[in-house]
């Protein structure tokens, strides 16, 4: 009887060790194939990422070729043509260049003071009330809140003084939740747009398209700028007027400011053509590429000096 006992519970102790190991098995194996998926993830994820600095490359000797060739940066070049989506050996390429000079540029509302003559302390920045009246005239043509222009100055300025009407400093941000500070410098980034007092995400979307922040003052391409940009540009444009420009680049673009500025549609609404250009320096490459399961959008800001030179200035991935 006692031998019978013996025998039932080494069966059963084998029978435990048997699904113990099973289990073991199974679950080694398990992990085993989440690693590999992992692995290949990450494969396919830096090769997509590398083929997305292909297109970055592409786009940049496109910008290159361009300035060689001539000094008037219009949408009829070969650079301003979308890549359509090319089949590569695993997966899939697309890339796409725009002239950010064809936005308004945030930062622009705040410039240097200019240099004291008589030497001693000088303000470090001052307001431009041309870009102000720009960017008022933008916001009317968009159907917006013409006031937000002072939120927005009130972000980029170093000061702390309240502009008036419709500015925000820091009392209107640290009662939120959770609470934060104007930067009181240039924007980085148009997404900090949507922490501006009175900017929802409807209002960013109507104005995203049309504006951009870049590291120092720039011009507006005239040759670039879309209709709104334009109406913004020149003070009693209508959308109708703003179209016979666009129309008026013709193939080529305007060959110089002063052709745009004697066009009948702008005559006599200009005193000068300060701030405007036919020329761009900063431009974004949209890159999109596939390879496998790997997913990739680059977007790369990049700077092309007289030269012709062009280098990168920021990269980003996911949304611009």
């Amino acid at each position: 009887m006692r031998q019978t006992n013996q025998s039932g519970a080494a069966l059963i102790t084998a029978i435990l060790i048997t699904a113990i190991a099973t289990i073991a098995a199974v679950s080694m194996a398990s992990r085993q194939h989440l690693d590999i998926r992992r692995t290949t993830n990450v494969i396919e994820s830096s090769q997509a990422y590398l083929f997305a600095l292909g297109a970055e490359e592409w786009g940049k000797q496109m910008l290159v070729r361009d300035r060689q060739n001539n000094q008037v940066d219009h949408l009829e070049e070969d650079w301003a043509t979308m890549l359509p989506p090319i089949d590569v050996e695993g997966g899939r390429i697309a890339g796409q260049i725009e002239d950010l000079q064809g936005r308004f540029n945030l930062n622009n509302l705040v410039i240097d003071s200019p240099p004291n003559p008589q030497g001693g302390q000088q303000a470090a920045e001052q307001v431009s009330q041309l870009d102000m009246d720009r960017l008022q005239r933008l916001l009317r043509a968009l159907g917006l809140n013409e006031d937000l222009r002072f939120a927005i100055l009130d972000w980029i300025d170093e000061d702390a003084n309240v502009s008036i009407p419709g500015g925000a400093e820091d009392f209107s941000y640290l009662g939120l939740e959770p609470p934060y500070r104007t930067p009181n410098a240039m924007m980085v980034s148009t997404s900090e747009l949507l922490l501006i007092n009175g900017v929802s995400r409807e209002i960013y979307d109507m104005l995203w398209p049309h504006v951009t922040v870049l590291p120092e003052y720039t011009e507006i391409n005239v040759n670039t700028a879309s209709a709104e940009v334009l109406m913004a540009v020149v003070d009693g444009l209508n959308s109708a007027d703003a179209e016979q420009l666009i129309e008026g680049r013709g193939t080529d673009g305007y060959a110089t400011v002063g052709v745009f500025v004697g066009h009948a549609v702008v005559a006599g609404r200009l005193s000068g053509n300060d701030g405007l250009s036919v020329e761009t320096k900063y431009f974004i490459i949209n890159a999109e590429s596939e390879f496998g399961r790997g997913r990739t959008s680059l977007y790369s800001l990049v700077v092309r000096d007289d030269n012709g030179k062009v280098e990168v200035a920021m990269r980003a991935q996911g949304v611009y």
